[in-house]
């Protein structure tokens, strides 16, 4: 009996030795680790260490905030309400439908991700402005002036926020059980009537979070908007633009402006951790 005890508690003790050994950190990875914690967490920590506390309530009353504020807030939701209406749609078709040049669709869809918003103002302008490929169609025939409109806005924001929407909704319809879709088509229900009321249902949550980060990428669109629509106060001037009209004149005003920015950026984590966090 001794001896057919001892080999377990010999057993036990080795194997609590390598979860020991497996839970150190080695001190090259931690170091470095720590080193870009603080990089990243550092300038958030400034921010709020220069704000403007005592004088913060009446600074985001102020009416250059509150017009910034209120535009920004509209052309994010139409922006996202448009990637919705096109995005959905679109990520069905790269998740169900196998069509030669797939792969290419897929890449071309997520360009924006990684092509300097600049550049994709400038390329806006090539395709709607009033010389563009269609600008100048839409002028000539309908006097439809998209650039450096409201409605620019919102171009430029949907063209850098449709990807993040595209990849979550797809994502999530690549991960839907189809069985359930293959039963409501054996039980005769229509393509149309199978989409809207089982595959939608299926993928809400994904299609909720695509939406949730399309707007946050939508109000924080900086680059494309000021190349493609420009800065107008109460047209076109979003909170990132303001903040960076406010950087020249009025620091405190531009922290308050980037308060407000980073608060919705927090918000948004926040009510995605469930979905894009794991861990304990």
């Amino acid at each position: 009996m001794t001896g057919s005890v001892a080999p377990g508690i010999a057993q036990r003790s080795r194997a609590a030795r390598r979860r020991a050994a497996a839970g150190r950190v080695p001190l090259a990875l931690l170091v470095p680790a720590g080193l870009g914690l603080i990089f990243l967490v550092l300038p958030l920590v400034g921010l709020l260490a220069r704000a403007p506390w005592a004088t913060l309530p009446q600074r985001l009353t102020a009416p250059g905030v509150l017009t910034a504020l209120r535009l920004s807030v509209q052309t994010a939701t139409l922006a996202t309400l448009f990637c919705l209406l096109l995005g959905v749609p679109l990520a069905w078709l790269l998740a169900r439908v196998d069509f030669p040049g797939r792969r290419l669709v897929r890449a071309l869809v997520t360009v924006p991700l990684v092509l300097p918003p600049v550049v994709g103002g400038v390329a806006l302008l090539l395709v709607f402005g009033r010389r563009g490929l269609l600008g100048g169609w839409l002028d000539a025939t309908f006097g439809i002036t998209l650039p450096f409109s409201t409605t620019g806005v919102v171009l430029a924001e949907s063209f850098v926020a449709m990807p993040f929407l595209v990849i979550a909704v797809e994502g999530a319809l690549r991960g839907a059980d189809r069985r359930y879709e293959e039963a409501a088509a054996t039980l005769g229900a229509g393509r149309w009537t199978i989409f809207t009321h089982v595959t939608l249902p299926l993928v809400a949550p994904g299609v909720t979070a695509g939406a949730v980060l399309c707007w946050a990428r939508a109000l924080g669109e900086f680059g494309a908007t000021i190349t493609f629509a420009g800065n107008y106060p109460g047209r076109t001037q979003t909170m990132p633009l303001a903040v960076y009209l406010a950087l020249e004149t009025d620091l405190q005003a531009a922290v308050v402006l980037s308060l407000i920015l980073l608060t919705v950026s927090v918000g948004i984590l926040a009510a995605l951790r469930d979905r894009w966090v794991t861990g304990p």
